[in-house]
């Protein structure tokens, strides 16, 4: 028990000095000065490969239009080639105006797809995906994937708030924003690509799982596996260079930081596991950890959407500690049914989806407008000055919890937070924690008891 409090307490207290040190030395600012320039750099030189890319493709795939037969072995060499001469050219960059010629071709069918692919295996995606996947019976890899995702989330964003490097210019690049999540991925700093971090991490850890859930020995289902995961880890780089999302040190940058922290979690997930299922004071621990890492988050050269991203990817890895770690026992052990058993038939797992995604949005809903009645009433007993940027329009643009008196006493909560440099809390953030961390305990506690009462 005291070991546990122990490195507990180590975590936490490693935080808070962290927060106060490089708030004091200003660390942010003086790594962004090192880093920021070479990065803004290599994306501009990095622009006529953005550009050949995008053209490159499109004359492959009109070629093969035209042919109508190619044959597989020359597909593999030109592919081959295609990654390799392009590689190449992140170090000898061609012709700008040769590529600009080129610009001109495009093909709807290429964009749909890489579109697609990005909706894929972006963050929204795996926060609809993850449900269905604690629903089915699998919540160890379930959770295990949330953890992993909140950790490329919060790591992925730092980076690029610290660097705070731009984005390939548009024009003379073609960005293609398909979606409104697309749209605001788009609002963010450039390095490193998100979807290329978070493809190799889940990609690879779901890799993992499969092979140790099945305990398959047989080398070529593992080739095949390997083979398919770096399939969908390029085909996500090359599609952000080919949407005009990125520049190919985003992409290098991303595949480093992914591999990095896949073979860190590699390592630690049993432990962390074991942690949140028996360990002691989980919900505690994890409240002040949430707590702490919002204020550990760097402050952006611009305002980004970044830090709402992590806001609330933030309260989901909350919401399904809090709830396994209480019904674990009930709901998440190793024996419950899993999908395609008698014990959980297709019709079944469809019933629970059907009840199940209902459910978490209306928790979703009530958990935001509680948390918009509750948070400005407790930050104005405390002292706390907030303001709030969209979900609060009386005070947006306003500070409250201030007094016109200029002797009015700092509230504790304030002395508390000293070491933040800023003068009003976004009331925001809170909200948009509170949420959902609601719908994720909701996925793992409230449906799975509605699942139990309805013998779903």
């Amino acid at each position: 028990m005291e070991s546990i409090a122990l490195w507990q307490g180590l975590t936490l207290c490693g935080i808070v000095s962290w927060i106060f040190i490089s708030s004091c030395l200003n660390v942010t600012q003086k790594l962004r000065t090192l880093v920021q320039p070479w990065v803004s750099h290599h994306v501009i030189t990095g622009t006529p490969i953005i550009l050949q890319i995008q053209v490159s493709i499109n004359f492959y795939h009109h070629k093969r239009t035209l042919f109508r037969v190619l044959n597989s072995v020359y597909e593999v060499f030109f592919l081959f080639t295609f990654f390799f001469s392009h590689f190449c050219c992140f170090f000898f960059p061609p012709s700008l105006s040769f590529c600009f010629r080129l610009q001109k071709y495009q093909h709807g069918f290429l964009d749909a797809l890489f579109s697609g692919l990005s909706c894929v295996v972006s963050v929204p995606f795996y926060t609809a995906f993850l449900p269905l996947l604690f629903w089915s019976g699998h919540g160890k890899l379930a959770r295990q994937m949330t953890l992993l995702m909140a950790i490329c989330d919060y790591s992925g964003n730092c980076i690029k708030d610290v660097v705070s490097a731009p984005r390939p210019s548009c024009p003379p690049v073609k960005r293609m924003t398909a979606t409104k999540d697309e749209e605001e991925n788009a609002l963010e700093y450039g390095l490193p690509s998100s979807h290329t971090l978070n493809t190799i991490c889940l990609s690879g850890y779901l890799l993992h799982y499969v092979l140790s859930y099945t305990q398959n020995q047989d080398a070529s289902l593992k080739f095949a596996g390997f083979a398919i995961v770096c399939l969908i880890v390029c085909l996500t780089g090359l599609g952000r260079i080919y949407l005009g999302m990125h520049s190919v040190i985003d992409i290098i940058a991303g595949l480093a930081i992914g591999f990095a922290i896949l073979a860190f979690w590699l390592s630690v997930h049993e432990y962390v596991d074991s942690f949140i299922v028996s360990g002691q004071n989980v919900m505690t621990f994890w409240a002040v950890l949430s707590f702490l890492l919002l204020f550990a988050y760097p402050t952006p050269e611009l305002p980004t959407p970044s830090f709402e991203f992590h806001a609330a990817f933030t309260g989901v890895a909350f919401g399904i500690v809090a709830g396994v770690q209480q019904t674990y026992h009930q709901f998440h052990h190793e024996a419950v049914p899993h999908i395609f058993t008698p014990q959980l038939t297709i019709p079944s797992f469809i019933g629970r989806v059907l009840v199940g995604l209902p459910t978490i949005l209306i928790v979703k809903y009530c958990s935001k407008a509680l948390a918009k009645w509750i948070l400005p009433v407790v930050s104005n007993t405390l002292s706390i000055p907030i303001k709030s940027t969209s979900y609060i329009p009386m005070l947006n643009g306003s500070v409250t919890g201030k007094k016109s008196e200029k002797n009015k006493p700092t509230g504790y909560a304030m002395k508390l937070f000293f070491f933040s440099s800023q003068d009003t809390f976004d009331v925001d953030t809170g909200i948009r924690f509170l949420q959902y961390s609601g719908l994720a305990w909701s996925v793992v506690d409230l449906v799975p008891s509605l699942f139990s009462y309805l013998r779903l």
